[in-house]
């Protein structure tokens, strides 16, 4: 589990074809300072698990499923990706409840600078859009934000936007981003629950759901 809040950018060093996925070793010296064999590390948002590492890097297995639904697959030495440990128990929830589990990948159409923030537009997949709302949450590429304006429900393309502070655009890569830059979402796990409940029939008053 993790938060969203980022706490340092890590540098991809290697990507090894390993069966149908790849090998993936990134320099995070703070991420490994405390690691251990098995702990859970978000990169850009993805959690994966380490299986190796050294005194400023660790190694990570990232199956087929997770390249094809999110923006790592593209990954290559030398891309800097957002780091952040798992939560622990007693820490801080920053940010909001962030699983590391990417729904999808966006598209950065546009980027409008302010005088003490950034707006970003991300065009995402159809299928997301009803999970995403005005003043939520959303995770883009493992940062927590909060949506700032989002496209009307009959668009044929969907988009949300979100304002980043100086804050953000220095300590996370987003400030690197460019127009058709590709990001990893990840939907608030409250309206997915609440998604899943709506597709089920509601119960009647004796509990049968016929």
């Amino acid at each position: 589990m993790f938060t969203g809040i980022i706490e340092e950018q890590g540098t991809v060093t290697a990507v090894t074809p390993s069966g149908d996925g790849v090998r993936l070793t990134v320099h995070a010296p703070l991420a490994v300072s405390d690691a251990a064999h098995g702990d859970s590390i978000a990169v850009s948002g993805v959690c994966l698990t380490v299986i190796d590492q050294g005194e400023d890097w660790f190694t990570a297995d990232v199956m087929r499923q997770t390249l094809d639904m999110s923006a790592v697959g593209a990954a290559q030495p030398g891309t800097r990706v957002n780091i952040e440990r798992a939560m622990a128990a007693h820490g801080r929830l920053g940010g909001h409840i962030v699983q590391g589990h990417v729904d999808g990948v966006g598209t950065v159409r546009d980027i409008r600078p302010g005088a003490q923030w950034r707006v970003i537009r991300i065009g995402m997949p159809k299928d997301l859009a009803p999970l995403v709302v005005d003043k939520g949450s959303i995770t883009v590429d493992g940062v927590s934000l909060t949506v700032s304006a989002t496209s009307a429900a009959d668009e044929p393309q969907q988009w949300l936007e979100v304002s980043l502070i100086p804050e953000t655009l220095e300590v996370t890569t987003l400030g690197g981003l460019v127009v058709g830059d590709t990001v990893n979402l990840e939907t608030d796990i409250l309206a997915r629950h609440v998604q899943r409940l709506l597709s089920f029939p509601a119960p009647t008053t004796d509990g049968d759901s016929r």
